[in-house]
């Protein structure tokens, strides 16, 4: 009975690999991992910006954003990191075409414009410091300070993760790990430029008018 029975439903469908009861691959943990995240950073960058959106006019009688941003540095430097962004994905494009020498060339214009944002961001640092409008002064600066830096900070660790993949990529050439990791860095790059936009606009070109 039971034999006519299978027979009745016919062969059984062979279970895929990495079903609904099996493993999920590693491109997709690995995706899924880099979205949780990249969410967790867009909401630590939200407190951020609803602390300096409630202090940015506690100035406790000192300078205001009027008195210190300087806005011809602060219009080159997003000019560096949005041209970054356009070169990162071109270099992705290119390792995507398996064009190692573009993919070279179009990372390390990445990295010299990210490198020449950072350097104008920590110029102006330097100079609010000389003027006695250190993050200390105020609750304005405290904010600002802390808003401005942390992004900062982020792009200095995408530019160490840079140089990391960019060895990566010379030692082993555009394996699907590399690739993976790849993708990765330029979701994070084009993050951080999405994130400078509401920097941009909220704390300069508000703040400094």
């Amino acid at each position: 009975m039971t034999a006519v029975m299978a027979e009745e439903r016919g062969p059984a469908a062979p279970v895929p690999a990495g079903g609904e009861d099996g493993p999920a691959s590693t491109r997709t943990v690995v995706a899924y991992g880099f979205w949780i995240f990249l969410l967790s950073d867009i909401i630590m960058f939200s407190g951020l910006f609803a602390a300096y959106a409630v202090l940015w006019q506690h100035t406790a009688g000192g300078p205001d954003g009027r008195a210190l941003f300087d806005l011809r540095n602060v219009f080159i430097e997003t000019a560096c990191l949005l041209l970054s962004s356009y070169t990162c994905g071109l270099g992705a494009l290119s390792a995507e075409h398996r064009r190692i020498g573009r993919f070279f060339v179009f990372e390390a214009i990445t990295f010299v414009l990210g490198a020449a944002f950072l350097f104008i961001e920590i110029s102006e640092f330097a100079g609010m410091v000389a003027k006695g409008a250190g993050p200390s002064r105020s609750a304005f600066l405290s904010a600002f300070f802390t808003l401005v830096g942390t992004h900062g900070a982020h792009v200095t660790s995408g530019l160490l993760w840079l140089i990391y993949l960019l060895a990566q990529v010379a030692a082993k050439g555009l394996r699907p790990p590399v690739m993976r990791r790849l993708l990765c860095f330029s979701l994070f790059w084009h993050a951080l430029d999405i994130i400078w936009v509401g920097v941009f606009t909220m704390v300069y070109l508000i703040g400094g008018r």
